[in-house]
Parts: structure tokens; sequence; C-alpha cells
């Protein structure tokens, strides 16, 4: 077989194994969102230096837990779970230059405290807004007092 036919043959196959892909990735996106509303949310890294780190995600509130799953992952499992009683907004701020790059446009960073340390994750105000809301929301007396 000629040479330029093999590499017509493996050049087909990626193609074609980028379109699979993609159709699995967007699949997996209908299949998060069916379960319950999920809004763009992205995660830093904590042991990267301030600024990078970032991975962009979806968020999915489920029964007690905020899920975080990894944009183009095809595993159907959540990459990081907190729990409502576990999180707790510290601040929020602005994104600055560098993380314009990394993070969706329009979105703020929020300081968040966890039992296993500090998280920040970036959103959109409309998110952020039902995020504290879906804190608050918990059952009476579930909340420690600050």
């Amino acid at each position: 077989m000629a040479w330029w036919l093999v590499l017509l043959d493996a050049v087909g196959a990626l193609l074609l194994l980028v379109l699979v892909l993609g159709v699995v990735l967007v699949v997996r996106r209908r299949v998060l969102a069916r379960h319950g509303g999920t809004f763009e949310l992205s995660v830093r890294d904590p042991r990267q230096p301030p600024g990078r780190g970032w991975a962009l995600g979806l968020g999915r509130y489920r029964d007690d837990h905020l899920e975080w799953f990894r944009i183009f992952s095809p595993l159907p499992r959540p990459r990081r779970t907190w729990g409502r009683n576990d999180l707790t907004l510290d601040s929020q701020r602005e994104t600055d230059e560098e993380e314009g790059y990394a993070l969706y446009s329009g979105h703020l960073v929020v300081h968040c405290s966890t039992p296993q340390g500090e998280v920040e994750l970036a959103m959109s105000p409309q998110s952020l807004t039902g995020l504290q809301s879906w804190l608050e929301a918990g059952p009476p007396g579930s909340r420690p007092s600050r």
C-alpha cells in the first residue's frame, strides 16, 4: 500500500476519534444538566502560584452537595464535592489580568473555606447569587453560626 494511503487512513482515524470525543463531551454535559441545573464553575489548584492553576468546569447542586466536573473530561463522576455545611464563602473579587485569560468572561473569583482547606472558585455573578441562596437554604440549624 502506498505511504499516502496509510497517511490518509491515519488522518481519517484521528478525525473520527476527535468527532467521537466531541460527541461524548456534549452528551455528558446534557446528562449532567438533566439531573439538576448546571453552571460554569472553575476551580483553582491551591498548590499553584496565585493567578495560575485554574481548571474550567461545571458545577451542579445535588441534594446537600455542590459537585464539580471538569469540562473536558469524559468521566461521569464529579472531580470534587463540597457539602453545604462544609462550604463557607469568605470573600469575592474581580479576576485579575492573568486570570482573565484562563477563566470565562465576566466571572468573579470567590474565596471559600472548607474543613479540607481553602478553595477558590470562579463563577458568574448570577451563579454566585445562586450559590449564596443554596448555602442559606439548608435545613434550620444545619449551618453553624458565625
